[in-house]
């Protein structure tokens, strides 16, 4: 028979993201509500998130098709590519704040 060690209490989920939303929550009194500015500004870099890596995807897919003489058939899958990783990207900003 196997010994189960005890769960630490602060390994918990629920203790963890209490913690977080504390955390949180502190940091809102310290600095309170972001600016309109601050809002705007975010929502240019994560717009440029997305937008960066799609067009680095269509240039690149582009780039292959003159390279190879093969039309557009590598276009289609850099730009989505491209749209799948800024998406990725972009959501992965978001949810570091």
């Amino acid at each position: 028979m196997t010994e189960t060690k005890p769960q630490d209490p602060e390994d918990e989920p629920l203790v963890r993201e209490t913690r977080l939303r504390r955390l949180r929550h502190e940091l809102w009194l310290r600095e309170g509500e972001m600016s309109v500015g601050r809002r705007l500004a975010q929502i240019g870099v994560l717009g440029w998130i997305i937008v960066a890596p799609t067009l680095a995807g269509l240039f690149l897919g582009r780039w292959i098709d003159n390279r190879f003489g093969s039309g557009i058939f590598w276009t289609g899958p850099g730009l989505v590519l491209g749209l799948c990783l800024g998406g990725w990207t972009a959501w992965k900003w978001m949810n570091a704040r």
